[in-house]
C-alpha cells in the first residue's frame, strides 16, 4: 500500500462521490470517483487502487454483484455503503466478502475512521501473507496454493474460492484442531463491526464445506463444536 492511499468512490449519486471525493482529499487520501460498475471498472484497469468504497444501490449491476465478482477475482477492500434499512444487504455483503460497512447517511469522520481501520487490517494482513507466500498447503485431499487462491483434489481437479473463502479457509488451516468461536473467527477474518451478525461466519462455513465436504450435510473436515464454534480436522503440511 502506497504512503498516500488511493480510494475509488463507486457511487451514482454525484453529490455523494463529489462530496466523499473531496472529504477523502482533505483527509490526506487520494481519490478517484466512478458512477457505476462499468465506469468503476475502466478505472480498475488504468490505475491502482487501495480501497474501494462501493454503493450498494446502483443503476446496471449493483454493489453486491459487484462485491462478489471482485472478490472472486482479487484482493482489493471494499467498504460497501448501504441504506439505513437495508440490514440483509449488510448481511450479504460481509459474507461475499466486504470488509466493512456503513450505513446512508453516514458521518464523514466515521467513513475516514472505517476506511483507515480496514487500511491496518490489510497492512497486518499483507504482512502475514508475505509469510504465506508461494506455499503450498496440503489436508485431508486437498492442496491450497495460497498465490493462486485455488484448490486443487487429489484427481487435479481445481475450485476457485471467493477471497471471504480463502482468508476463512487460511486461518482455520494455521489453527488446525484448534475451536475457534465466531467472535474469533470474525475477528481473524472481517470487520469487527460483522460481529452483530453471527450468522455471517455460519453462511461462510457453509458456503467453504460445499466445496471441501465430500457429504457437506455431514462436514467431517471441518465441524461445529457445540456451544465452541468451528474446527478444523485435519493434519495440515506444507509441500515443497
Amino acid at each position: 500500500m502506497t504512503e498516500q492511499p488511493h480510494i475509488l468512490v463507486v457511487d451514482d449519486h454525484r453529490e455523494i462521490r463529489d462530496a466523499v471525493t473531496r472529504y477523502l482529499e482533505k483527509n490526506g487520501m487520494r481519490a478517484t470517483s466512478a458512477r457505476d460498475a462499468s465506469e468503476m471498472d475502466e478505472k480498475l484497469s488504468k490505475g491502482q487502487f487501495d480501497l474501494i468504497v462501493l454503493d450498494v444501490m446502483m443503476p446496471g449491476e449493483d454493489g453486491l454483484s459487484v462485491c462478489r465478482r471482485l472478490s472472486a477475482n482479487g484482493s482489493i477492500p471494499i467498504l460497501m455503503l448501504t441504506a439505513l434499512d437495508e440490514e440483509t444487504d449488510r448481511i450479504v455483503g460481509l459474507e461475499i466478502g466486504a470488509d466493512d460497512y456503513l450505513s446512508k447517511p453516514f458521518n464523514p469522520r466515521e467513513l475516514i475512521a472505517r476506511i483507515k481501520a480496514i487500511l491496518r487490517r490489510v497492512s497486518r494482513s499483507e504482512h502475514i501473507a508475505g509469510t504465506l507466500s508461494g506455499r503450498r498447503i496440503a489436508f485431508a485431499h486437498w492442496v491450497l496454493d495460497t498465490d493462486s487462491q485455488l484448490l486443487t483434489d487429489e484427481t487435479g481437479q481445481k475450485v476457485d474460492l471467493s477471497r471471504a473463502e480463502f482468508k476463512l479457509l487460511t486461518v482455520l488451516l494455521e489453527r488446525p484442531r484448534l475451536v475457534l468461536n465466531r467472535d474469533q473467527l470474525l475477528d481473524l477474518t472481517a470487520s469487527k463491526a460483522a460481529s452483530v451478525f453471527d450468522r455471517t461466519i455460519d453462511n461462510q462455513i457453509s458456503r467453504l464445506r460445499r466445496k471441501i465436504e465430500p457429504d457437506p450435510a455431514r462436514p467431517h473436515l471441518i465441524t461445529t463444536v457445540r456451544g465452541g464454534g468451528y474446527c478444523l480436522v485435519a493434519d495440515v503440511t506444507e509441500l515443497g
